[in-house]
């Protein structure tokens, strides 16, 4: 078993960048699970010598020939590549040599080198974890802090959703991280270990920056005036139907404890390592949750209409053909078999500050 995270030396001598901006209108309370950034942090250009390009016009980009472990200890390219993914939604990188210990390292580097609260570290998943006898690595090692992403265990405790007879559309795939946590994810990282045997198991990702520009200015002014409930009801049907053993507490920050997996975000959610508004009550996250303070029916509509957003704007999404040692950072499984490890990193508690812009006003994009 690795050490906990809070035991690995992990700590810089650079500290992290911060910007100052000016407040127009009220602003989130700080707390002890804020984000410890004052405003929006700049991209300092220093992987700009490394081959890369733009997968699509807004989410997306991959670097050709970078191995991440020749910059793993470089604090300065880790801060312009956790900002890089911050800015583009997810990255992707070919064929990568990093180890599982390399991997934990990075998902703690992105989150630490970009603000994000004391009490954050490595989630530990309550059902994807070691007590599943799932090894991360050729020596047979477990660890809590490694989410196995297994096409094989999702098949035996989600059997509608992973055959080959299933009915689920496929609109039913998309969702955010662990938002049923109250402090969700900042960050994740998946490299794939054993690719798919035969065609299938691309993964999407959609960009809620874009997301949130599509909607009209009525529809953002109602949006950032709400929140949603994100609830998680399946990790306690699998523990009543398998009896599988959960964990229950401190599952990466000590915010996120109990077997609610429930909690309260807000709709339009600002990051706070770009100061950009994205679209992030939507999608699977909130299938078995509602929107806070309207109707039932008024809450099943909006959450209809947002995922419609995200499911026939192709556009605004980002298709990944993963191959052996492949890793993206930044979810859909599929019928086949595959296996990887993710490591996702614990950030801030969610907000929305009135005063952020969204990608679109950022970039003068804006017609």
């Amino acid at each position: 078993m690795a050490p906990p995270a809070a035991d690995v030396d992990v700590q810089s001598d650079v500290p992290v960048q911060q910007a100052t901006k000016k407040s127009v209108g009220p602003v989130p309370i700080k707390t002890s699970t804020s984000s410890r950034l004052d405003g929006p942090l700049k991209y300092s250009g220093s992987l700009d010598s490394y081959e890369q390009f733009d997968v699509t016009k807004v989410i997306g980009r991959e670097f050709s020939n970078l191995q991440l472990s020749e910059i793993l200890h470089d604090d300065a390219k880790i801060r312009d590549l956790a900002i890089l993914v911050s800015e583009r939604g997810v990255v992707f990188f070919r064929n990568q040599d990093i180890n599982i210990d390399d991997q934990k390292l990075l998902g703690e580097r992105l989150g630490q080198l970009t603000g994000k609260p004391e009490t954050s570290k490595l989630h530990r998943h309550a059902l994807s974890n070691s007590k599943r006898g799932i090894p991360i690595d050729e020596n047979g090692r477990l660890d809590d802090e490694v989410s196995i992403i297994s096409s094989e265990q999702n098949r035996k405790f989600y059997k509608d959703r992973y055959t080959a007879f299933s009915k689920k559309i496929a609109s039913h795939g998309w969702h955010a991280d662990i938002t049923f946590e109250n402090i969700p994810s900042d960050y994740a990282i998946l490299k794939i270990i054993q690719p798919p045997e035969d065609v299938g198991g691309d993964t999407l990702w959609a960009s809620g920056y874009e997301a949130y520009d599509r909607l009209s200015p009525p529809i953002q002014k109602l949006a950032e005036s709400l929140t949603a409930t994100h609830n998680q009801p399946g990790f306690v049907k699998v523990q009543n139907d398998f009896g599988e053993e959960l964990i229950d507490q401190n599952r990466g920050s000590p915010e996120n404890n109990g077997l609610d997996f429930r909690a309260e975000h807000p709709l339009i959610r600002t990051n706070p390592v770009t100061g950009w508004k994205s679209l992030f009550g939507a999608a699977g996250q909130v299938e078995n949750g509602w929107i806070n303070g309207v109707t039932e029916r008024e809450s099943e509509i909006l959450k209809a209409y947002f995922l419609q957003i995200i499911v026939e704007n192709h556009d605004l999404q980002v298709r990944f053909r993963w191959n052996k040692n492949d890793l993206a950072i930044w979810d859909n499984d599929y019928i086949g078999k595959r296996q990887g490890n993710r490591v996702v990193s614990i950030g801030e508690k969610p907000y929305f500050d009135p005063n952020s812009k969204s990608r679109r006003e950022a970039l003068g994009l804006v017609e």
